[in-house]
């Protein structure tokens, strides 16, 4: 047990929401809004809405996370990832359970709002992600346990996330939002990547097959370098077939850096790929402000 974090405290709620995470709902709001922006549809409160509803789902399955790993026996002891809540005795599985029946219904609140918006496609938008939430690593059928969580962090944050959030602004998908999908699904995916290529020997001995468990070390590896690939010739591609302007190429300087976290997860083992993992999902942030601003010219 952590010493720093006092039981059923808010230190232990917070430490439950992961808030390193949180870059991956925020760069998908961040790039839709810019997609919107581009076609002239951007609407303030539409924005802040789903930004809203971004956090609340992605707090909601950290939370649904935290319980149904402890559960089925991946968090132990032997964890080389950040503290879990359950598995120090932070939160009990009840206390887990109401966070994240409050947690989704607060996004259901927001979702209300999108709805009256933008229709009722919000609903099935604002459904579908709570329910992938839930079924990332709960229900008769985890994803997570079954080598997809790649493809369900890929469409959600990815192409659900930012077409929604366009949608939700200019009341139709921007044909832009599609493509811009794709480089903040791929790095959301990279944070993944990075999570179980460090936890691959303790998630096949919990009967978690992941991709990484599935086709090994290298499949991961090869699976980051592949994702980064994809990530930045994007807005390469945007700019040579005349989608933007030379501005969208703004995420290349940080290229570098990816180059640097690429070594990483090929040279690092266990806990030392914890400040890789966290850098990526810095490199997420970062990527998708870049890319939203050079979007919007």
């Amino acid at each position: 047990m952590t010493t720093e974090v006092a039981p059923g405290s808010v230190g232990a709620w917070v430490l439950a929401a992961r808030p390193a995470t949180l870059t991956a709902a925020f760069a998908p709001v961040a790039v839709g809004t810019a997609c919107a922006w581009r076609v002239g549809g951007f609407r303030w409160d539409a924005a802040l809405a789903a930004l809203i509803g971004a956090f609340l789902i992605q707090i909601g399955t950290n939370f649904a996370n935290d319980m149904f790993d402890f559960q089925k026996g991946a968090d132990t002891e032997a964890r080389l990832g950040p503290t879990r809540a359950a598995q120090a005795g932070l939160l009990t599985l009840r206390q887990l359970r109401w966070g994240i029946i409050v947690t989704f219904a607060l996004a259901l609140g927001t979702g209300s709002y999108l709805t009256w918006v933008a229709g009722p496609a919000v609903v099935v938008i604002g459904l579908a992600s709570i329910a992938a939430g839930l079924a990332y690593t709960g229900g008769p059928f985890p994803l997570a346990y079954n080598g997809l969580g790649d493809v369900f962090v890929m469409a959600f944050f990815g192409f659900v996330a930012v077409c929604g959030t366009a949608f939700v602004q200019a009341l139709h998908v921007p044909e832009i939002a599609w493509a811009a999908s794709i480089p903040i699904g791929a790095l959301a995916t990279a944070i993944l990547v990075v999570n179980n290529v460090r936890d691959f020997e303790g998630d096949a001995r919990a009967g978690k097959t992941t991709l990484v468990v599935r086709f090994g070390r290298e499949g991961g590896v090869r699976e980051y370098a592949l994702l980064l690939t994809v990530a930045f010739a994007t807005p390469i591609v945007l700019f040579l077939i005349g989608w933007t302007s030379v501005w969208v190429c703004l995420p290349l300087l940080t290229l570098p850096w990816a180059v640097r976290l690429f070594h990483s997860v090929v040279r690092d083992r266990g806990v030392a790929l914890n400040q890789t993992l966290a850098a990526t999902a810095k490199l997420l942030s970062v990527f998708g402000v870049l890319f939203a601003v050079g979007i919007v010219p």
